[in-house]
This record gives C-alpha cells, sequence and structure tokens, in this order.
C-alpha cells in the first residue's frame, strides 16, 4: 500500500506564491511516475505536473514557466512551488502516484486565489 499526505495549500493573492508538499510512505518500488493534479468545481480533475524517477518532467502549458515540480527522494517528498499564481489556479490539488495497473491519491489540499 502507499498513502499520499498532501500540505501546503491556502489562501494567496493573485501574483503570490505557495509550495504544495506530498509525503509519500509505503512501497514505491515499482514507481512509474509521480505527479500533481487538480480539480475546480465543475470540471474534470486535470494534470498539473508529472516527474519520473528518470527525471523527466511534464507540465500543462497552464502553468509552464509558473509552476516547478520537484522531489527529495531520501524523504519520499514531492513538492509544486507555484509562482505567479492566478485566479484561475484556484482548485484543490491533489497528489499522484502512478504505478502499473493503478494510481494512488492524497485527500487533496485547497488552493484559492483571491483576484
Amino acid at each position: 500500500q502507499v498513502q499520499l499526505v498532501e500540505s501546503g495549500g491556502g489562501l494567496v493573492q493573485a501574483g503570490g506564491s505557495l509550495r504544495l508538499s506530498c509525503d509519500i510512505s509505503g512501497n514505491i518500488f515499482r514507481i512509474v511516475s509521480m505527479g500533481w493534479y487538480r480539480q475546480s468545481p465543475g470540471k474534470q480533475r486535470e494534470l498539473v505536473a508529472t516527474l519520473t524517477p528518470r527525471g523527466e518532467i511534464n507540465y500543462a502549458d497552464s502553468v509552464k514557466g509558473r509552476f516547478t515540480i520537484s522531489n527529495n527522494r531520501a524523504k519520499a517528498m514531492l513538492y509544486l512551488q507555484m509562482n505567479d499564481l492566478k485566479h484561475e489556479d484556484t482548485a484543490v490539488y491533489y497528489c499522484n502516484s502512478n504505478f502499473p495497473g493503478r494510481d494512488y491519491w492524497g485527500q487533496g489540499t485547497q488552493v484559492t486565489v483571491s483576484s
């Protein structure tokens, strides 16, 4: 079993920054990728950024140049640094770990950007 616990969400003004953290526990030996997704009310969950164990990174076009995904292998932590936040970044952000045949998700952390 793998467990993911997000932290770091909150309320911030447009143009501000937040850093999300995800504590990953369990057996991650066969992990394919880890990443961040978000979901706004009335919308489908969407990819924000993903990172593979080999360091391959993928960002949604809407966050390129503003968000940075990173990890700390020793601490089994995943991070999302979010700069120049916009109102449309408001959403619940979920940490994800992808394995062959299944995904694991955290409980989500709310990010609210006031305009």
